[in-house]
């Protein structure tokens, strides 16, 4: 690499890395953010999903705009609106500012995670220095879920929750300094065309079926509000893909979900984010409400997690070299089902923390086989000009198994946290065991879904 590419790279990898510890920062804060600022506990989901809500939707709609407006232009510019939103973030003092902060990031991810991807690509001509740094991002936007949960409770602890909101002012700063210098513009040489009403019914969809799944789980799935709007979800959902059909340039060619390791693919990839990350934000609540661990004691005790993922990055190619994907996806899923479900036999006594340091690294070595199986799957047998729209639906697949997995496991958890008769931590424990046995419950189904529909791809 030459000095302003080892440059450029470190300018991406440590804006890709802020947004992905940004993800999970809050969620070890999450109870002292509630009592602080004034959340409930039906909704301090709502704190994570405003964020990964609008970066899942938005992202395919920023990264067609990167592409029309100038790759670096965008870049720029989220990075920009990173800064001020987790400025306001951490000076807010009432929900709805708080809410409206976390938006801000959702919206600056949503510009910089497919803007970033792109110059990084261009940065690097096609070969071993692209994998390097291609693996380098892979395997930074994995750990730092991971990360972030550390960090949050290091934060909350020692200074204050706000500081995981403060810290990312320096870190968009820097950036904003070097990137100009160091990054050079990129548009493609076609002119490419906006799929604006793509962009708001996909999103309308998820806000519609995110709204739906906490409103069932506060009052009913019969509650009219709740089917109104999964009903709704439906029927946007089904106007996007009507929308994609006769679009110029659609935000994705359904043609190319008629793969199977692209449809298999990227719905392994948004289960196994749905799962662990999910599973992370019910485990905040057992550590601090169960076992009454600070918010520094819950973030350390997932470290031991991120050493699984970790491992997990490392053997995930080994393990592919030596099964295949299929049956990476297929293993790894049933290992973090039986990790999981484990987790079920957690109670209030506090030698449980044993059993979940050692499920957790489980969990975290298989999730992350998953991971680097559904990456590969879903980029697969394609030919050079479908590489960028795998890679963005990937990206897209990562983004929305975040922002919907915390909200249906929050929805479990708060549905049976209501129909408990017992108010205090045993009801609360008897919610998160029930959301912990529905968790496993999909890595299951997920490892039999792709064990029986997923095809090879035709070429490779």
């Amino acid at each position: 690499m030459t000095s302003k590419q080892r440059l450029a790279l470190v300018v991406l990898l440590t804006a890709g890395f802020t947004l992905a510890v940004d993800f999970s920062i809050l969620n070890v804060a999450l109870p002292t953010i509630g009592a602080d600022v004034g959340f409930s506990l039906e909704n301090l989901q709502w704190v994570a999903t405003a964020f990964a809500l609008c970066a899942a939707g938005l992202t395919l709609l920023f990264g067609r705009v990167a592409d029309v407006a100038g790759r670096r232009k965008m870049f720029l510019i989220g990075m920009a609106l990173l800064g001020a939103a987790s400025l306001a973030g951490g000076l807010a003092t009432e929900p709805a500012l708080l809410l409206l902060a976390r938006v801000g990031q959702g919206v600056a991810t949503a510009m910089v995670v497919p803007a970033a991807l792109s110059l990084l690509l261009v940065s690097f001509p096609e070969g071993p220095l692209r994998d390097k740094a291609l693996g380098l991002n892979g395997a930074l936007m994995a750990a730092g879920f991971t990360s972030g949960a550390i960090l949050g409770g290091l934060l909350t602890d020692l200074l204050s929750w706000r500081w995981a909101f403060f810290i990312n002012v320096p870190v968009a700063a820097a950036v904003l300094l070097i990137a100009p210098v160091v990054l050079a513009e990129s548009k493609p040489t076609i002119k490419l065309r906006l799929d604006v009403p793509g962009a708001i019914t996909v999103t309308s969809g998820l806000l519609a079926l995110v709204f739906g799944l906490t409103h069932a789980a506060e009052h009913s799935w019969t509650d009219p509000l709740t089917l109104g709007a999964l009903a709704a979800a439906v029927v946007l959902f089904a106007i996007f893909a009507g929308i994609e059909n006769r679009a110029q340039h659609p935000l994705v060619p359904l043609s190319i979900l008629r793969r199977s390791n692209i449809a298999w693919g990227n719905t392994a990839g948004a289960l196994a984010f749905a799962t662990e990350t999910s599973l992370v934000f019910l485990l905040t609540l057992y550590l601090q409400q169960v076992l009454g661990y600070t918010p520094l004691g819950a973030g350390l005790s997932f470290a031991v997690l991120g050493l699984g993922t970790v491992l997990g990055g490392v053997l995930g190619p080994k393990v592919i070299a030596r099964l295949g994907s299929k049956k990476a996806i297929v293993h790894g899923f049933v290992v973090q089902a039986i990790a999981t479900g484990a987790l079920i036999m957690l109670s209030a006594d506090p030698a449980s923390i044993g059993l979940l340091l050692v499920a957790t690294f489980i969990g975290g070595v298989a999730n992350l086989v998953v991971i680097v199986g559904f990456m590969v799957t879903a980029t697969s047998g394609l030919p050079n000009a479908d590489q960028g729209m795998a890679t963005g639906m990937a990206t897209m697949s990562q983004q929305i198994g975040i922002t919907l997995g915390i909200p249906v496991m929050s929805a479990v958890f708060t549905a049976q946290l209501l129909a408990s008769p017992a108010s205090d931590t045993s009801g609360v424990l008897n919610g998160i065991t029930v959301a912990i046995a529905v968790n496993a419950a999909l890595c299951l189904a997920a490892a039999l879904a792709v064990a029986g529909f997923l095809k090879r791809p035709a070429s490779a």
